[in-house]
């Protein structure tokens, strides 16, 4: 998955070639740098802000080609906004803006790293080129026709900073989740014929390069562990299922791991209770989960995290062949638990149900966060600018919620309760698997935390978030790959090295 742009470092004092790129504030204010480049300049760049009634407001962008009196093809000049704090996100968002500013056809690009109030910090410029790599993702390996306006941003983008080494220091951390991001939007990008379950598995094992250990296990071992409410969902493919687990040891050793768990249904038809044809093609996305928990893996055995991790994913496909499970069937987790199947579209909590199990009794971690495209009704209630989130431990919501204030990638957190738990109840098994239309997302959580045995867990269900959102700054991509910047953040901030 080789970039289309290149992102370096320069120094300030290097000589602006091709595209030259500025940031000014709402008062058509640069920075030293940046004034001292333009030099008499800078009148001609007044007027033409006044005749395209450019104020510098944040994302905004004033394009001049040829500009009189520069040695530069073209001059671009990106509003930032009112001066004042900001999080490392905003810095992200503002290397996104900044890419989208440029055509499909450029020649070499630099950009002054400094705002209107002073030279970014060698962190602030890395979360800048960090937004530029994701801005330029595009799916489009089997498009053997494109259109100009489909073709990739081809550039050498060189960001001109104070300090050139501690740049790119900072990018070594930077530059390694970033490619955990591009490729959860990779695995969500591709066509159901290409990833299915045992294909999927391959690419996870990939991982083994950057010292990840991986196991993957088949039917005969999910057999041989009880794992029936994960087989049941996949017995009616041909496509057999597979759960693959994926361990960094960066820590300490016998530390406890932290534990990601992901949802793969690969394809999801709904199974016997078969979903309606319109927009079923979108279905090819319900491993969104577990593509980050492979992202995730990546971006912390890549930056060689100090943490003890394991990632877990649940591959399957759902599909309605003769074999395929029934409303009303019983089956048997590999916690012990009986579950009634009251609707095969409910697929996903039985995925996750042994999986959750299989992490939690094999390696106790500190923590088991979950994440599925799991519900519709977690769109009803918050749209596709949050991930909705449940949990039974505070701190850990807290961390998860400040980790997204940071990154973007926001959460907000639904409730729980015995009332909800009672909904799930069965008059034939241990339970059932949907509590019906009310509190939909609800429900599905309290079906999942039946089978975390006490362990510090936190589900997210992003069907909003994890595929099909609308375009961002950093993100034109129908997957988005979202949670790893996420889930990336949480750990480098609280547990690495720690505890």
């Amino acid at each position: 998955m080789p970039d289309a742009v290149k992102v370096g470092f320069v120094s300030f004092s290097a000589a602006a070639r091709g595209v030259l790129v500025l940031f000014s504030d709402e008062s058509l204010k640069f920075g030293p740098v940046g004034s001292k480049l333009l030099g008499d300049a800078i009148a001609t760049v007044k007027r033409a802000a006044s005749a395209a009634h450019f104020k510098g407001k944040s994302g905004s962008a004033l394009d001049i080609l040829a500009p009189q009196g520069l040695k530069v093809d073209r001059l671009i000049v990106v509003g930032t906004g009112k001066n004042g704090a900001r999080t490392p996100h905003d810095y992200v968002t503002l290397g996104g803006a900044t890419l989208a500013r440029l055509s499909s056809k450029v020649g070499p690009v630099t950009v002054v790293a400094e705002l209107s109030d002073g030279a970014m910090s060698a962190a602030d410029a890395a979360a800048v080129a960090a937004g530029i790599r994701l801005r330029a993702y595009r799916f489009d390996r089997y498009k053997t026709k494109k259109k100009d306006e489909d073709k990739a941003l081809a550039a050498d983008v060189s960001l001109a900073v104070a300090d050139v080494a501690a740049a790119r220091k900072a990018f070594i951390g930077e530059a390694p989740v970033v490619d955990g991001v591009l490729l959860a939007r990779e695995l969500v990008n591709e066509p159901p014929n290409v990833l299915y379950p045992a294909e999927f598995a391959r690419r996870a094992a990939e991982l083994r390069k950057l010292g990840v250990a991986i196991e993957i296990l088949d039917v005969k071992a999910m057999t041989k562990l009880g794992m029936g409410a994960l087989l049941g969902v996949s017995q009616g493919s041909t496509q057999e299922g597979r759960v693959v687990v994926m361990r960094w040891n960066g820590g300490k050793r016998g530390d406890k791991p932290v534990a990601f768990i992901g949802k793969g249904v690969c394809f999801d038809t709904g199974g016997i209770s078969i979903k309606g044809a319109a927009n079923m093609e979108e279905m090819k996305g319900d491993m969104a989960g577990a593509a980050c928990v492979v992202g995730l893996m990546h971006a912390l055995a890549a930056r060689k995290a100090k943490v003890n991790a394991v990632g877990a994913i649940g591959l399957v496909e759902n599909m309605p062949d003769g074999n395929a499970q029934r409303p009303g069937d019983i089956v048997t987790s590999m916690s012990g638990q009986t579950i009634e199947i009251i609707n095969t579209d409910a697929e996903g909590r039985l995925v996750l149900a042994d999986v959750l199990w299989y992490v939690g009794q094999k390696f106790k971690p500190k923590f088991m966060i979950d994440l599925a495209t799991l519900t519709g009704a977690i769109l009803v209630a918050l749209g596709t600018e949050h991930a909705g989130l449940f949990s039974n431990d505070d701190e850990l919501s807290e961390r998860l919620s400040k980790a997204g204030q940071e990154t973007g990638e926001l959460v907000w957190r639904m409730p729980l309760g015995p009332a909800y738990d009672k909904l799930i109840d069965s008059k034939f098994a241990d339970m059932k698997n949907t509590g019906g239309r009310h509190g939909g997302s609800i429900t599905a959580a309290q079906f999942l935390q039946r089978f975390v045995d006490g362990t510090p867990w936190v589900h997210l269900d992003i069907a909003g978030t994890g595929m099909g959102a609308p375009a961002t700054d950093i993100n034109t991509s129908w997957g988005s790959g979202f949670g790893v910047r996420l889930l990336n953040r949480l750990v480098a901030d609280h547990y690495e090295g720690r505890m």
